[in-house]
């Protein structure tokens, strides 16, 4: 069996969720004797091999636009993918539902990974949201199988598309401290300093929990991982906060730095608001870090309704609150600490993830 995957920057970039996911998956496949070939951003590689890890790699160029890259990207990947020798095609991005058509034309068996709520982020107004949820809605129409990766996020599809979806979460490595020296540079010591890693955009909500942070009055530092690659209002306000209690770090590429953040923080702040399973805070329990997290049916469910983390609201007082009461509690994060792990279920475990997709692409094959 061939898959096609389609929709992300390709493979070995790994460059955020959709990438780790491909990678993740691609490899476990061909391990089980599945033949993967990953589209990739031609324009975002400097060296171009046909194989890499078993994985056969096929480079596509697009216009390099804010908003326009992976439309175009994954158009062409699609017809690509669908003139040659493909059994089944796995999109990713609900962005891609247009596409599905195409596959439909061809006679080829597609599944397509949604992920979350784009429709209602902040950063697409007017006419980037109205698309983003005409495509999540063209997603259903035309792709033969819809996959989300929540319980909760099937149960949006079901309210907004009226359509049911299969779900597969997203999975983790469970990882232990190594090298806690790698926090030196930062003059950052262990259960000093809180944490948020994530994009500087509306949703992820990093503004407001630095608010919360600074009315808290806290005694900790507050470290901030994560940027935007382009010029941005929003980011720029936020980083014009920096100040010896307040540490921005922007994009930290080194996984080994990134996990012993983690590893050592008093508490990981998770403010993601319209994702499904988030793979930030995935690797906040795969680390063992006590986790505060935006109340939302997502990181509700994500968190077993408390039983690994605790919730604040969306107002920078309910925020500074959850501060002043972990600080105050000496065992409260140091029990979600031991806890952590414990959350990642089997569901979360790649391996697992990987039988889950297999059987559904088999039955997409056999179905054809």
């Amino acid at each position: 069996m061939t898959v096609a995957i389609i929709g992300s920057r390709g493979y070995p970039y790994v460059y955020s969720g959709y990438e780790t996911f491909v990678k993740e998956l691609s490899e476990r496949l061909v391990q089980r004797g599945i033949h993967v070939r990953v589209y990739c951003h031609k324009n975002l590689f400097k060296t171009f091999p046909k194989e890499v890890n078993g994985i056969e790699l096929v480079y596509i160029s697009t216009i390099e636009t804010k908003s326009l890259s992976q439309l175009i990207h994954s158009f062409f990947s699609i017809l690509h993918a669908c003139t040659g020798k493909t059994d089944v095609i796995l999109a990713v991005n609900a962005a891609n539902g247009p596409w599905g058509i195409i596959a439909r034309i061809f006679g080829k068996p597609t599944c397509i990974n949604v992920d979350g709520m784009e429709w209602l982020r902040p950063k697409w107004k007017g006419l980037g949201s109205t698309y983003f949820r005409f495509s999540a809605w063209l997603a259903t129409r035309w792709y033969d199988r819809i996959i989300t990766d929540a319980e909760e996020m099937r149960k949006v599809y079901l309210e907004e598309f009226k359509t049911d979806s299969t779900v597969i979460a997203y999975g983790a490595n469970i990882r232990y401290p190594q090298n806690p020296a790698l926090l030196e540079p930062f003059n950052l010591k262990p259960q000093e300093y809180y944490l948020i890693v994530g994009r500087l955009i509306p949703d992820n909500n990093a503004a407001l929990m630095l608010e919360g942070f600074l009315a808290a009055n806290s005694s900790k530092k507050l470290v901030i991982v994560g940027d935007v690659p382009y010029k941005d209002r929003y980011a720029d306000a936020i980083k014009l906060k920096a100040a010896p209690n307040i540490i921005f770090l922007g994009y930290i590429t080194n996984s080994e730095i990134l996990a012993e953040l983690y590893h050592h923080c008093f508490a990981y702040l998770h403010g993601h608001e319209f994702g499904g399973t988030n793979p930030t805070m995935l690797k906040a329990m795969a680390y063992g870090s006590a986790i505060l997290a935006l109340n939302t049916r997502f990181n509700r469910e994500m968190l077993s309704d408390g039983q690994y983390g605790l919730f604040f609201e969306k107002n920078s007082q309910s925020i500074a609150a959850l501060m002043q009461r972990v600080e105050q509690q000496d065992g409260l994060l140091m029990r979600l600490r031991e806890i952590a792990r414990e959350g990642l279920t089997a569901r979360y475990d790649w391996d697992h993830i990987t039988d889950a997709y297999l059987a559904l692409l088999n039955e997409l094959v056999a179905g054809k």
